[in-house]
């Protein structure tokens, strides 16, 4: 028996025939016997061919993966249509008298190494969609493909890496499970792979020679075990089971009560990203949206979205959960999440700088039509409106004037607006230090996990040398959530998680008996969350 260790990226069992995919290489003239007129027009003829493709592969991320996951294609489009990547390619073309696809090629490499070499590991990730789009290109212009990545029988993947054009157009009936053995877990494919619920590992140092040799895909310890030995295959076989048996068992969970033993009432919610997401929220019988990320839609444009257009996402969420409170957080934008739109410059310390509410608070114009929007939607259902990054009680102040005077517009225009909760969300150790002061303005706490332990740990989340270094459960951690649970109920004001946090089962007992109202995790987390708490008894006596 071999093995090798990777980075899970999702947990679960996959037992089956290893297959390498090894990518074919493009062969390809570098010198064109042809005008750069005529090799320009081939370019641009297979450009627009990859955006129709990009089309379809929306279309079926979209249906395998939800909406927020389906983006990524979109930003590919974008991609292809950006001037300073059309300039590069013309250039290797008529300044090098090069074929459209050599020009295509190098202008890729160009761009992705200027991505690589950015320290922010989310942008470093963007390297691997621009090598994706230039093969997309490059292999309509040979008229080639990549190959057939799975060789008939239901298989585990592994390949050097794959890029999220490969990953959403594999047969999910034939895919087992994804080793590579490079990329990140900020990558789009990782995205995908997650979205799809496809366990799958990263950094694995996988062997040629593994190819076609029975594995087994650990995703819960990051382990991939070739040839294993019947004990340890016997074992794997029945955790697998057990998976299934668990899957099978959380959807008779649809419908029923979320109570624990001693008969209180949780609830779980879902964190989405866009409106297609609320259905992924629907199938796995979510109390409510616990989180909007309304800053997908700016994201992906270089004009900021119009009052209509939020409208309309937001209203479109809101009817969808018929009657279900929908968390609306407003723009959260800046650190790792950049809009073109904003024209944000280069910060040092981004993840400390001009981000969230302060983007909001001095950027009026455009924070009172988002909340001009979640006011509108208001009127269609329970909606709650949500402020990030709040420190101090005269954020909240000014934040609510803003919220009033919007509400007072709309009203005098004779629109409807309904009642909307006002929330903060409690992530910053601050916060969390006047918890008491924030909670006389405030109907709600939200606590961010993801930012409060990087703020209380002095880590960046986003630096992948410091995962050894960073501990969710880090005491000083749990010791602020505890603070902000019980100055929130000093207050009268109910209090939910909605950072990766809410779904690491070995904290969820904690968290209640710490006294949350709520949990808010992706959409595929609720179910077994919920199965979790409906056999957890909190009462004093059971308490260890």
């Amino acid at each position: 028996m071999q093995s090798a260790t990777g980075k899970s990226i999702l947990g679960g069992i996959a037992i089956g025939p290893l297959c390498i995919y090894q990518r074919e290489e493009s062969v390809f003239s570098a010198i064109s016997s042809l005008t750069p007129e005529e090799e320009l027009a081939r370019f641009e003829g297979a450009r627009l061919k990859a955006m129709e493709q990009l089309g379809g592969l929306y279309e079926k991320a979209l249906d395998e993966a939800g909406e927020e996951s389906a983006a990524i294609f979109e930003i590919h489009r974008m991609m292809l249509e950006d001037g300073d990547y059309l300039d590069a390619v013309k250039g290797v073309i008529e300044g090098q008298n090069a074929t459209a696809e050599r020009a295509v090629t190098i202008a890729g490499e160009n761009f992705a190494a200027v991505f690589e070499a950015i320290e922010d590991p989310y942008m470093q990730a963007r390297s691997a969609d621009i090598r994706d789009i230039s093969r997309q290109v490059v292999n309509i212009l040979l008229d080639s493909g990549d190959g057939e990545m799975l060789k008939g029988q239901p298989a585990i993947l592994a390949a050097d890496d794959l890029t999220p054009s490969e990953t959403v157009q594999l047969d999910k009936s034939r895919l087992l499970g994804i080793i590579t053995r490079y990329g990140s877990s900020s990558s789009h494919t990782a995205i995908l792979a997650r979205a799809m619920n496809i366990p799958a590992l990263i950094g694995v140092d996988f062997d040629s020679s593994w190819d076609g040799k029975t594995a087994v895909l650990d995703g819960y310890s990051g382990c991939v075990y070739i040839d294993p030995a019947p004990g340890l295959l016997s074992e794997m076989e029945q955790r697998h089971q057990g998976d299934l048996k668990r899957e099978s068992l959380l959807q008779d969970l649809k419908g029923k009560p979320n109570i624990t033993l001693d008969g209180r009432e949780i609830k779980v919610c879902a964190n989405i990203g866009s409106a297609g997401d609320v259905n992924l929220a629907l199938q796995n019988d979510a109390q409510g949206i616990g989180l909007f990320r309304s800053e997908f839609l700016y994201l992906d444009t270089e004009d900021s979205p119009t009052e209509e257009q939020q409208f309309a996402h937001y209203k479109q969420v809101v009817e969808a959960m018929d009657g279900k409170r929908v968390v609306i957080r407003t723009l959260d934008i800046g650190a790792d999440k950049q809009a073109p739109c904003f024209h944000l410059e280069k910060e040092e310390n981004p993840a400390l700088g001009y981000r969230a509410i302060r983007i909001s608070l001095t950027q009026k114009k455009i924070f009172k039509q988002q909340l001009r929007a979640i006011l509108r939607a208001s009127a269609f259902g329970t909606v709650s409106v949500m402020f990030p990054m709040i420190i101090s009680v005269q954020e909240v102040r000014e934040a609510r004037e803003v919220l009033e005077e919007c509400r007072e517009e709309l009203e005098d225009q004779g629109i409807a607006v309904g009642k909307v909760e006002v929330g903060i969300m409690v992530e910053t150790p601050a916060a969390v230090m006047i918890a008491d002061e924030l909670a006389e303005e405030v109907d709600f706490f939200s606590l961010g996990t993801n930012d409060l332990t990087q703020y209380t740990l002095a880590i960046d989340r986003q630096n992948p040398r410091l995962d050894r270094f960073c501990d969710p459960h880090h005491p000083a951690v749990l010791r602020m959530i505890r603070q902000a649970v019980e100055a929130g109920h000093r207050h009268n004001c109910w209090v939910g998680l909605c950072g990766e946090l809410g779904a690491d089962q070995a904290l969820t007992e904690t968290f209640l008996r710490m006294g949350l109202d709520e949990l808010s995790v992706s959409p595929g987390a609720v179910l077994p969350l919920r199965k979790l708490i409906r056999g957890l008894d909190l009462r004093e006596e059971n308490n260890p």
